[in-house]
């Protein structure tokens, strides 16, 4: 079994910079994949970015890219994201999720299907 927990969730001015976490314990072994997703209210669940071979590769969604940076600590087993000039859309419940696949695109990485394990998130909100 494998379970995720976020953390480092709160609220901030836009601008600001953040960062969370999600603690990964439990079978890790075949896990190739790890993300990001959010969900904002009414919206749907959306992909944020992701990373696989022990943070070899990442992919960032179009809305992110340039501002929000993902990576990990494989000694602590932990995936980070780090979220610079955050903006009032950028609200939302962040979730990390990890799957038995090899993401080799942003697209691939963007399949909720494809992951097999989900956190409970941490609400991230951006005041204007």
């Amino acid at each position: 079994q494998v379970q995720l927990v976020e953390s480092g969730g709160g609220l901030v001015q836009a601008g600001d910079s953040l960062s969370v976490s999600c603690a990964v314990s439990g079978r890790t072994v075949n896990l190739y994949t790890l993300a990001w997703f959010r969900q904002a209210p009414g919206k749907e669940r959306e992909f944020v970015a992701a990373l696989t071979g022990s943070g070899g590769s990442t992919y960032y969604a179009e809305s992110v890219k340039g501002r929000f940076t993902v990576s990990s600590d494989n000694a602590k087993i932990t995936m980070y994201l780090q979220m610079r000039r955050l903006k009032h859309e950028d609200t939302a419940v962040y979730y990390c999720a990890a799957s038995k696949y090899v993401v080799t695109s942003a697209t691939a990485g963007a399949t909720v299907s494809w992951y097999d394990y989900w956190g409970q998130g941490t609400q991230v909100t951006v005041s204007s």
